[in-house]
């Protein structure tokens, strides 16, 4: 419990010292709007990845219709603020419970699917929220929807990424989290053992939305406009190449991922079109290198699992 309690105040005192260095950096224009705006883009970003994170690598479910709770999310929150001026925070935490609730209950009938099946019915999901939103007036239209007001500040989405990560930490960390990492490694052993593993796996769907909710209100306040193209399953991919190159369940990984990738376009900018060659092909190396990476590590924590025994019958043989 105390080294517990241990690495939280280090987190947060770590959270703390990052965020004055980055605020004054901002303050004093060393970090330009152009560069504070990527930084609130990352920021925003690993919310969703670790709100994938949850779903794929915890529970082990394919989801490709992430980006359907971040529109949700985004366009609630945004019309709430715009049509009954309640404060900011308000507005954000509105959008991001009819997120959760539209997880629920889309969770609660296609979450007894597993595999294809589950992925094909979740980008299903995907398309058809962006064909609504592209069919409601009250919400642009496919115009999108405009005059949102600039409430998205770097302090804002710097504390909500630590309250998330802090969140969803301790949820994997508790008993509901490895009744998740159960559910991933065999769900037939799971229910055996008499877990329930639809409401464990409707907790992660539902969670996971909700913080895609609150994250896609977070993009709306930043950018001041959202349209629906800007949600379409291509959104929901790069959420899953995050997390599939963060790593298996690791945060840390899943950040790094986050951070590379948010940032490569833009410093691949100065290509013009070349960039969205250079960009898949990079992904393609970073996969390829870190299967490798994989494939070494594994090769080596077996030499040294097969050395181990070998050292101890040659003590043995010695005495």
């Amino acid at each position: 419990m105390k080294s517990y309690i241990k690495r939280g105040v280090i987190f947060l005192a770590a959270s703390l010292v990052v965020f004055c260095v980055l605020f004054v950096l901002i303050q004093t224009d060393v970090i330009n709007a152009y560069y504070s705006q990527i930084l609130m883009v990352i920021c925003i970003n690993i919310i969703l990845a670790l709100s994938t994170n949850l779903i794929i690598n915890y529970t082990g479910q394919l989801t490709l219709g992430h980006s359907a709770f971040m529109a949700i999310g985004a366009y609630a929150s945004a019309f709430i603020q715009m049509n009954t001026g309640l404060p900011f925070f308000l507005s954000l935490l509105c959008g991001s419970v009819v997120a959760a609730v539209f997880g629920f209950l889309i969770g609660l009938p296609t979450l007894r699917l597993k595999g294809d099946y589950l992925a094909i019915t979740t980008l299903g999901f995907c398309q058809i929220v962006v064909v609504a939103i592209q069919n409601i007036d009250a919400l642009g239209g496919a115009q999108g929807l405009a005059g949102i007001p600039p409430k998205t500040t770097f302090a804002w989405v710097f504390f909500s990424m630590i309250a998330t990560i802090a969140i969803l930490y301790n949820i994997v960390h508790a008993n509901q989290g490895r009744a998740m990492i159960s559910v991933r490694e065999d769900e037939i052993a799971a229910e055996a053992m008499g877990i329930d593993t639809t409401r464990y796996k409707i907790m992660s769907f539902t969670t996971g939305a909700f913080f895609a909710g609150y994250a896609g209100g977070l993009y709306a306040f930043l950018m001041m406009f959202i349209d629906p193209n800007s949600f379409n399953f291509l959104k929901s991919i790069d959420f899953v190449i995050y997390v599939v190159l963060g790593g298996t369940g690791g945060f840390v990984g899943c950040i790094a991922s986050t951070s590379i990738l948010t940032l490569l376009p833009e410093v691949l900018r100065f290509l013009g079109d070349l960039r969205m060659v250079i960009y898949p092909l990079l992904l393609i190396v970073i996969m390829i290198l870190r299967v490798k990476n994989i494939r070494v590590t594994s090769f080596l924590r077996r030499k040294s699992g097969a050395a181990k025994p070998k050292e101890r019958g040659e003590d043995h043989a010695a005495a």
